[in-house]
């Protein structure tokens, strides 16, 4: 059925010019559904000079110019260049990563332009645009049906109402006439005129409220910040102590202002929250090349601390696809196509597949026909064959008994009539022929019991077509049963045995019927049981609880069914009232709540709609339930390695903080001035950068119960790096000491400490690199990345010390040959003393050679 109404934008049919376009535009603006950003471009160039160090150096080079110390100042200045870049460098790999978010999205509309059909960007698209829709399109922006073809509108995402919507351009009621935004066309064409664009669409109104939520931190960023703001305000102590000390020793406000320049360097952690950002960075990218796309760094560290899976049934564990389960005929039934091989068949199954395709449009887009089409195609039926016939009388689907009539003229003259759809309603249309009714029956209920969708098909040969319904449909004989279901996905039966002995629990949240849900959970060996009986709540039973047995719902079931997209935010916010660190998926705008509120929302990036990708911190390339328990797994990685960084940072430190303290105290030359933490820096960055990021993941990784978001850092278990550093401190300062009391010259005990604390950095890599086990017996692979930074480390060691230019410049000299002896045994005494107390029952991470990835 054709429909034509009227526009006065569309009078001329020709669609607006390209200029009147383009002015529109400029007026209005982007039609952004979801409004990007404001540039940000300046904050991002400005943003690495709040860094401390860079903030320090600015201090630095001044004074030493003032002091006459020109080579120093440039040094420091100079400096900038590679610290500050390390900033840009972050920014660049974020943007690149919500760019790839923004490229999943269709990027072009069909619109009338010039008179003439084109594809036109859809951020393009203005107020008075002809848009053509068809079966399959989103809608681009709201707009009003001008003349359409049998449309049908799947408004669920917007509404949650799960029948679709059928337009006219004639109604009375303006919803019936317009489209909006973010729907999808299910069939038929349309004409539309474009009235409302941009964020002010019904569409973009409810993602500007969800992008108005302000996401909390996690618990990682809130111990990380009070970590950061405790050392830093011990460092302004350290730099005020230091100070005065050099000010009482009459060095002048220079000398004290270099002094305390290098206590500041060495005591504030600006690493921290450095390292921190670029493994959330780094772990985001590791994430996409698996088909999970990251839109909050946080989130990565966060994945690792998951106790509860909420996660859809349709697309998620399963494919989002209808095939065909089983057929049942008078004379027997036969599994589905995914169940047996291929083959073809014969007697009463052929008869029923081939009335089957005949009640099937001829090039299907309904689930069902396009499974019945696939299905018959892969038994040996010749599905273009019948439908190169004829299709002489199409009656419409029936809404009281629900079913459907074709009529066909065969290539012999003959005429066929097939109909297929509900079963108690196309009883009522059919003989019953030896008790088949009741046998028939039987097989719907059993289908259904087994959570499969099921049609019914009868058919009849007949003379010519006729003019009644009741005509073409008497004498229509059935035929046999047809059942579907939407196939698991393979790998996440896999991935929910992965969830339980990881300690993550997994709850099923589905639209569907119990039994359908009842019929999943038990494919997937999805625990559904509660007190020796089956528990499957439904949305009815969450309406209906108070407080307390919504409390008892949501601890113990884990499949829920006949569930409404706004009882997802019910559900979430039940289970984090328990302490549960929640994931939860979702694709619809009415899930965009829920995803939200949960610490973890999962976002569809195949079927998903844009505000909930907006509204996401994960979005799941390939929508499947095994990519997020990889995301699961990878976050638990990022976080060990994370907090090993962590512990590394927090034992380089002591011998900087108390080396720029002691020395002003004791009256002593400082042995570490601005520049030496300069190389420090640019050393440690690269070695947290690359080093722990790059370690594989435990073997136990998922075998052990998901971090408690109590001690975020876990600074109670990091006494070993603590004492560590400070024990090393202790070495260097004494190391020091001891060789000025020798007198040796300034520049040649600076270099001999200097090499020392160097010389500790491998043996303090590979002592955090294994917490729990001892350096000799932690079975932890050497990677690429790690060869290459010891060697690095090891040439920068002899290159500071031996190296006549790089030695003046850092204000060296050269000590006697025998001194590398003392260089190498102060650094492994003063760090693998604390190596034999480490009696941790955990396994090591798993071997894959000496090189490995």
């Amino acid at each position: 059925m054709s429909s034509k109404g009227s526009s006065p934008t569309l009078a001329r049919s020709g669609g607006l010019t390209s200029v009147e376009a383009r002015a529109l535009l400029e007026r209005d603006g982007p039609n952004r559904v979801i409004p990007e950003a404001r540039s940000r471009r300046l904050k991002r160039l400005l943003g690495p000079l709040a860094d401390p160090m860079v903030a320090l150096l600015l201090i630095a080079a001044p004074t030493y110019l003032a002091l006459g110390e020109t080579t120093d100042a440039i040094v420091a200045l100079a400096a900038l260049v590679p610290i500050a870049g390390v900033g840009w460098l972050l920014e660049s790999r974020a943007e690149r990563t919500l760019e790839q978010l923004r490229k999943m999205t269709a990027p072009t509309a069909r619109a009338l332009r010039n008179g003439v059909e084109q594809a036109v960007p859809t951020e393009e698209l203005v107020v008075g645009d002809a848009v053509w829709l068809q079966e399959g399109d989103v809608v681009p922006a709201d707009g009003q049906v001008v003349e359409l073809t049998q449309l049908l509108v799947d408004e669920a995402t917007l509404t949650g109402e799960s029948l679709p919507v059928a337009k006219d351009p004639a109604a009375a009621d303006p919803h019936e006439r317009g489209v909006w935004a973010g729907t999808t066309v299910l069939s038929g064409r349309a004409l539309v005129e474009i009235t409302v664009t941009g964020a002010a669409t019904r569409y973009g109104r409810i993602g500007a409220l969800v992008a108005a939520v302000k996401q909390p931190p996690t618990p990682l960023q809130r111990g990380l910040a009070t970590l950061v703001r405790s050392l830093a305000a011990v460092a302004v102590v350290f730099c005020a102590a230091a100070m005065a000390a050099e000010l009482l020793h009459g060095d002048g406000w220079g000398h004290a202002v270099i002094a305390g320049v290098s206590l500041a360097i060495a005591a504030i952690p600006e690493e921290f929250s450095m390292v921190y950002t670029l493994y959330l960075a780094l772990g985001a990218w590791r994430l996409a090349q698996h088909k999970a796309l990251v839109r909050r760094l946080p989130s990565v560290e966060t994945l690792g601390s998951t106790t509860v899976i909420c996660t859809d049934k349709t697309g998620t564990l399963t494919h989002g696809r209808m095939d065909v389960a089983a057929v049942w005929t008078p004379s027997g039934g036969r599994p589905g196509a995914h169940e047996v091989a291929s083959e073809p068949v014969g007697g009463d199954e052929r008869a029923l597949l081939e009335a089957a395709v005949l009640a099937c449009e001829p090039d299907p887009f309904d689930p069902l026909d396009v499974a019945i089409v696939h299905y018959a195609s892969e038994h040996g039926i010749d599905v273009a064959a019948l439908h190169r016939a004829q299709l002489v009388t199409d009656w419409p689907f029936e809404q009281a008994d629900k079913y459907l009539t074709h009529v066909w003229r065969m290539a012999d003259g003959t005429c066929r009539v097939a109909a297929k759809g509900s079963l108690e309603g196309l009883l009522r249309h059919v003989a019953d022929v030896d008790g088949h009714h009741a046998s028939a029956t039987a097989g719907n209920a059993g289908f259904a019991a087994d959570g499969m969708r099921v049609i019914a098909v009868a058919g009849r040969d007949a003379g010519q077509p006729a003019v009644e319904r009741a005509t073409d449909e008497a004498g229509l004989q059935l035929l046999g049963l047809v059942a579907f279901s939407d196939p698991i996905r393979d790998g996440v039966a896999e991935a929910l045995a992965e969830c339980r002995a990881a300690g993550v629990r997994v709850i099923m949240v589905t639209g569907d019927h119990p039994a359908t849900a009842h019929a999943v959970a038990e494919g997937l060996d999805l625990p559904h049981e509660a007190d020796g009986a089956d528990l499957i709540a439904t949305g009815d039973d969450l309406d209906g609880a108070d407080a307390a047995q919504l409390a008892h719902l949501v601890a113990h079931a884990n499949v829920f069914a006949r569930t409404r997209p706004e009882q997802k935010h019910l559900l979430v916010g039940a289970l984090r009232a328990q302490g549960e660190v929640v994931a939860m998926t979702g694709d619809g705008i009415n899930d965009a709540p829920a995803l939200r509120e949960a610490d973890i929302g999962v976002a569809m990036g195949e079927r998903g709609t844009t505000v909930a990708r907006e509204a996401a911190s994960l979005v799941l390339m390939d929508d499947n339930f095994a990519t997020i328990v990889g995301a699961v797994r990878d976050g638990r990685r990022i976080f060990d390695n994370l907090t090993r960084a962590f512990a590394y940072l927090i034992a380089f430190h002591p011998p900087l903080l108390f080396g720029a303290l002691v020395m002003p105290l004791l009256g002593e030359p400082l042995w570490l001035l601005p520049v030496h933490l300069v190389v420090l820096e640019l050393l440690l960055h690269p070695v947290v950068s690359l080093v722990f990021q790059a370690d594989p993941a435990d073997d136990d990784v998922m075998r052990r119960p998901p971090r408690p978001v109590g001690d975020a850092l876990r600074l109670r278990a990091m006494w070993r790096p603590y004492a560590v550093g400070g024990v090393l401190a202790v070495a260097i300062i004494a190391e020091y000491l001891v060789a000025l009391a020798a007198d040796w010259p300034v520049g040649q005990a600076r270099a001999l400490a200097f090499c020392t604390l160097l010389a500790s950095q491998p043996f303090l890599l590979l002592c955090m690199r294994s917490p729990d086990r001892p350096l000799w017996r932690s079975g932890r692979p050497f990677t690429r990345t790690l060869w290459w930074v010891l060697a690095l480390i090891v040439v920068v060691t002899i290159g500071v010390a031996q190296v006549g230019p790089v030695a003046r410049l850092l204000q060296f000299q050269s000590f006697p040959l025998w001194g590398w002896a003392v260089v190498v045994g102060v650094a492994a005494a003063a760090t693998l003393w604390a190596e034999p107390l480490k009696r941790g029952a955990r396994p090591p991470a798993r071997a894959k050679g000496l090189l490995s990835a």
